[in-house]
């Protein structure tokens, strides 16, 4: 636990540097020059179809990857092991296969977002090098977490990818790009640009060989393989989709589709600001529940599942409050454009979404890395079939309040699917009393800093409201030791500050 516990934490902190980077070209973004709120919107639209791509294009190779790594690697040496090879071949004919099929149904995108997105359909052909370049990029991900290298991804996909944007941006505002039509093609080689990063680190470190010659592995496991390829696709598939479904709904069906696309971006981008130690936790996990897995250690699987619910729970409700007690006076106080004050209830439905998804712990990777990973199609089928419908018709209800609660009522179902069903084949179970303690605490500390202080704005209320709101929060979860994993970081934090004492 200490390793995943020491990579968990670095790997938030690095993205959390990302996210603050991100955070900064979400306000040029967003504030009352250089961009429109179309223009922004078609930034997030191109990451939501570049997703959908990669995740046609991959052929489910990131599973193939977590689930065969330790098999190839125990039975292998490193010149002979065919296992990203042969991934990142079938990720490119896969995604070959994607280009076909954009060109062929290209009309029939037109015709659906010609009406409310007009940018989309003038730079369609630009988002087809950002799918390749994730697509690339999330097979060298997966390896790259597999072999326990997170933490270089995490920076590589959190900062540099960020701090390339950042560069175009500047490059924007100082007149050395002329126009959103030159930045909005340098934006589509940002993902392809971390890409070959990534492959020119693996390069380095001599951590990736090549070789066209089928293992004795490959040979033996080809048929689990390909079951489990075929079954995984489609789950990745419907959780991609359940993840970018409502940006495409708002630009496609909404009146000024790109433009309350941005808005709700806005929100989403805040909201993934809580999910950032979820992404740290998965990526320094992953190889560990597989190995678990291998070594039948349901004790491990249990602690693992048990600390990275109650941690991400801890994080969660912190992030998200102190987001929610400033929401609206941060727009108004940076002087953001005042549209994106209609977001600020969206940021609230999806945040508790992001509670729920994050507090039921790494559900998903113990199922993903079982024996019992087919069940993860099986839960993504609801999913996509809740979602779906109902992102749809509430949005055509209520606007981009909607999709956001269609998303919290179908994420909310999806995790309990699974957790009933870890519960049922292996008795591993989530939640401890401490995770109601954790919910408990977190609505206190709001209702106290938000009752006391709500009379105060600006940049003082701000600031007021959330050290007063952490210095409660922090000091109720480590008198109420909500997590065996506090006392641990303390003591490593103290120890490297040359601080004595308990």
């Amino acid at each position: 636990m200490s390793n995943i516990r020491r990579q968990s934490i670095i790997s938030s902190i690095v993205i959390y540097i990302g996210f603050a980077v991100g955070m900064i070209n979400t306000y040029i973004f967003t504030s009352k020059e250089y961009f429109t709120e179309e223009q922004y919107g078609l930034t997030t639209v191109f990451i939501a179809i570049a997703m959908l791509m990669s995740s046609l294009a991959n052929m489910a190779m990131p599973a193939f990857i977590f689930k065969f790594y330790h098999y190839y690697n125990d039975n292998l040496p490193p010149r002979k092991n065919d296992m990203i090879t042969w991934s990142l071949l079938v990720s490119l004919f896969g995604f070959l296969l994607v280009l076909a099929g954009g060109l062929i149904f290209k009309n029939l995108v037109i015709q659906k977002f010609s009406a409310n997105s007009q940018l989309l359909v003038v730079y369609y052909y630009w988002v087809f090098p950002l799918g390749l370049g994730l697509t690339i990029y999330s097979v060298l991900e997966a390896y790259t977490w597999s072999i326990g290298k997170p933490i270089i991804t995490s920076f590589i996909k959190e900062v540099q990818w960020r701090l390339l944007i950042t560069i175009f941006i500047v490059l924007f505002i100082t007149g050395f790009i002329k126009d959103f039509d030159l930045f909005i093609k340098f934006f589509a080689f940002t993902y392809p640009g971390i890409a070959v990063s990534l492959f020119i680190y693996l390069l380095v470190k001599k951590k990736i060989h090549f070789t066209f010659s089928v293992s004795k592995v490959s040979r033996r496991f080809f048929n689990k393989i390909l079951a489990l390829c075929l079954y995984f696709y489609g789950g990745t598939l419907i959780f991609t989709l359940s993840q970018i479904f409502d940006s495409l709904v708002i630009a496609s069906v909404l009146d000024n589709g790109l433009g309350k696309a941005g808005i709700f971006a806005l929100a989403t981008v805040m909201t993934s600001v809580i999910q950032a130690p979820q992404r740290g936790i998965i990526a320094s996990s992953i190889s560990h529940l597989s190995k678990a897995w291998k070594e039948k250690n349901m004790a491990l699987l249990q602690k693992v599942y048990q600390r990275s619910s109650i941690n991400q729970l801890i994080f969660a409700c912190a992030i998200f409050l102190l987001i929610w007690l400033n929401f609206t006076d941060a727009i108004n106080t940076f002087q953001l454009k005042p549209s994106y004050l209609a977001g600020a209830w969206v940021f609230f439905i999806l945040g508790l979404t992001k509670i729920v998804d994050m507090g039921t712990g790494v559900n998903s990777q113990i199922i993903a890395t079982s024996t019992f990973w087919k069940f993860e199609l099986f839960s993504g089928i609801i999913l996509i079939v809740i979602m779906l419908p109902l992102t749809y018709i509430l949005a055509k209800q209520y606007d981009i309040i909607g999709p956001a609660i269609g998303s919290l009522v179908s994420i909310t179902i999806y995790n309990i699917i699974r957790i009933l069903f870890l519960w049922k084949k292996f008795k591993l179970f989530p939640f401890t009393v401490h995770s109601i303690h954790t919910l408990l605490l977190a609505a206190a500390c709001y209702f106290i800093c938000y009752f006391s202080f709500r009379e105060i704005h600006g940049l003082a209320g701000m600031i007021i409201r959330s050290m007063v709101f952490i210095i409660l929060y922090g000091a109720g979860a480590m008198y109420l030791k909500l997590s065996p994993d506090i006392q641990p970081v303390l003591q490593t934090i103290k120890k490297r500050f040359g601080i004595k004492g308990n």
